[in-house]
């Protein structure tokens, strides 16, 4: 990706899942923040939007503010972006507040920073702008950034497609349950579903694990095994970081 400043041209390249959150400083509708420093320790999603007042922004931001407490509770924040003006992100929340009910929500205040990115600095660094789908709107793009300021996952939208956001509170919780009992997750798992143990590294473990009559464990083949993981376990843990 290039951007011009200046007349000249500056290749950046986007970050990629394992690489330290791009580092900034924003005003937002919260205050001044320095990302990812001022939430160390945390859990984040830095999430971008293509516009204020547009319907499909606003049904997530709604979502989104509706289960923020959902997120706080796994030590989870939440920070939005738009290129859009800092007056012009205040009063579409103010709208949102005072006239949209959607899907029973009404009244949904806005709590977590919302960044004004008119230079477009931010969205540039982290790849939120793509020419082929708008040169003027960021995507909808999520990133999980872990406490110690590292991307985890990063999932591109177009502008038409809303988020699921069960998914991305899935997301994070599958990451931490990763972290925290070092295994992996299955396709559609939820907490309390059975967790992959790790591949078996050698040729004796890998007799062994076919051999176990552990009732937690079951093995497909030497290469896929699952275990039993409660999810008042997985929630326990997670709830007490």
């Amino acid at each position: 990706m290039e951007q011009t400043q200046n007349n000249t041209s500056q290749v950046v390249s986007m970050p990629r899942i394992g690489d330290k959150a791009p580092e900034f400083r924003a005003v937002t509708t919260q205050g001044s923040i320095n990302f990812p420093a001022d939430y160390r320790g945390s859990w984040v999603i830095l999430f971008s939007h293509p516009a204020d007042f547009t319907p499909v922004c606003t049904s997530e931001f709604m979502t989104f503010a509706t289960m923020e407490q959902q997120f706080n509770d796994v030590n989870c924040k939440l920070v939005g972006l738009s290129i859009d003006g800092l007056y012009s992100h205040i009063a579409w929340l103010r709208t949102i507040k005072e006239k949209i009910e959607y899907k029973g929500m009404k009244e949904v205040e806005v709590n977590f920073p919302l960044i004004e990115d008119i230079t477009m600095n931010v969205a540039t660094k982290y790849g939120m702008i793509m020419p082929g789908e708008s040169s003027t709107k960021a995507v909808r793009a999520v990133f999980v950034i872990d406490p110690i300021g590292v991307i985890r996952t990063i999932i591109y939208y177009p502008l038409s497609l809303g988020r699921n956001f069960d998914e991305l509170l899935r997301v994070v919780i599958a990451l931490q349950t990763a972290d925290e009992f070092s295994v992996a997750t299955p396709a559609d798992w939820r907490p309390g579903d059975d967790v992959i143990v790790p591949t078996a590294g050698s040729c004796g473990v890998a007799k062994d694990r076919m051999g176990t009559h552990d009732a937690d464990t079951k093995c497909y083949d030497w290469f896929f095994c699952t275990k039993k993981l409660a999810k008042e376990t997985i929630m326990d843990k997670i709830l007490k970081k």
